[in-house]
């Protein structure tokens, strides 16, 4: 009698057959997951498995000789289980191409794919729809680009970008990364933005939400991974940013020179491939630099951790520094401080 039960981190039998597993279905492992579970047949084989990470589910796998047996099911089933537990009621999963129609029949609706790689898709049928919809009500007549940043912290850098597309531009929409992922909240980061930009009419603010740049979409930008994984996750974050685009009319999309941060580098040089095909222009501009310093949110968290704020202080506009120097950023401080890695790798 086949059983699901839970695949440990630290139980090398369990992980090396999941890893056999996936092999054999030709399924990469994902470095980034927090839970993963399995179906083992009477002997202690593993003949199906799925894994988590945060709302997303991915590694799904069953052997090739237990195919037709119901297995998807259990497993899919079983994580949706414990995600409702965990109170994500919205839930995303990446396949293999070849595999969408398993899972659609088990209640999912295909997003975005990249042919022959990746189909993501959602537990919601209208749930992307929606978010196009709302974002549509946004749209501008004339020449539109858009900036995805995550501003951590906003500096005079992405004010440089963001005046320069506003200028070039007849309006400018501006997606700031709503996930919480590092020492400074959303809220903190909107509100710098928002002030930031207050004085230029024409660019629209957004949250990102769950489809530009998220763990849903590109955890490869959060959390450490191989080169081959965040080049996959850049072209599935860009198929989702192109159906984005078309709904608010958006032609073009900036983005500043990166020479700092690998996993940002090497997403400029897959929009710069990618967009194009997509009847998208990619313009990418130059960082600024100021008294021969070039302008970036790493350098400035990093003087925020070596309690050196004054020597990056140069890099920040009024508003986020008048934010910094104030008693209110005692908390977002310490947590800046308390970081092993201020710099975004």
């Amino acid at each position: 009698m086949a059983s699901l039960g839970t695949i440990f981190p630290r139980d090398a039998r369990t992980q090396a057959q999941m890893d056999a597993l996936l092999r054999a279905e030709g399924i990469r492992r994902d470095k980034n997951l927090d839970y993963s579970c399995g179906v083992f047949d009477e002997d202690g084989a593993l003949i199906a498995a799925g894994s988590s990470f945060k709302n997303t589910l991915r590694c799904l796998a069953v052997s090739s000789e237990h195919r037709g047996e119901g297995l998807m099911n259990q497993v899919v089933s079983h994580l949706l289980e414990r995600q409702t537990e965990q109170g994500n009621s919205h839930v995303f999963l990446y396949t293999k191409a070849k595999n969408d129609r398993i899972f659609r029949d088990l209640g999912f609706y295909e997003i975005a794919r990249v042919e022959g790689e990746l189909v993501f898709m959602e537990n919601r049928r209208d749930g992307f729809a929606r978010y196009l919809k709302g974002l549509a009500a946004t749209r501008r007549e004339g020449k539109c680009a858009a900036i995805v940043m995550n501003a951590n912290p906003f500096t005079r850098g992405h004010r440089h970008l963001v005046e320069r597309a506003a200028a070039e531009n007849d309006a400018l929409h501006l997606f700031l990364l709503s996930e919480e992922a590092g020492p400074i909240p959303f809220a903190v980061r909107k509100r710098l933005v928002r002030e930031g930009v207050a004085d230029l009419p024409n660019v629209i603010l957004h949250d990102s939400g769950p489809y530009i740049i998220s763990s849903a979409t590109f955890p490869s930008y959060f959390l450490r991974d191989e080169d081959a994984a965040i080049l996959a996750h850049a072209k599935l974050d860009l198929c989702v940013f192109g159906k984005i685009a078309a709904a608010i009319g958006v032609t073009a999309r900036y983005a500043g020179e990166e020479k700092s941060s690998h996993v940002t580098a090497l997403y400029n040089e897959t929009m710069a491939a990618e967009l194009p095909r997509q009847g998208l222009e990619f313009r990418q501009i130059p960082r600024l630099a100021l008294d021969g310093e070039t302008v970036s949110a790493s350098a400035v968290r990093q003087a925020i951790h070596d309690g050196e704020l004054e020597k990056a202080a140069f890099m920040l506009p009024e508003s986020s520094l008048r934010y910094f120097t104030s008693a209110e950023a005692s908390g977002v401080i310490a947590a800046i401080r308390a970081m092993d890695e201020a710099k975004h790798y």
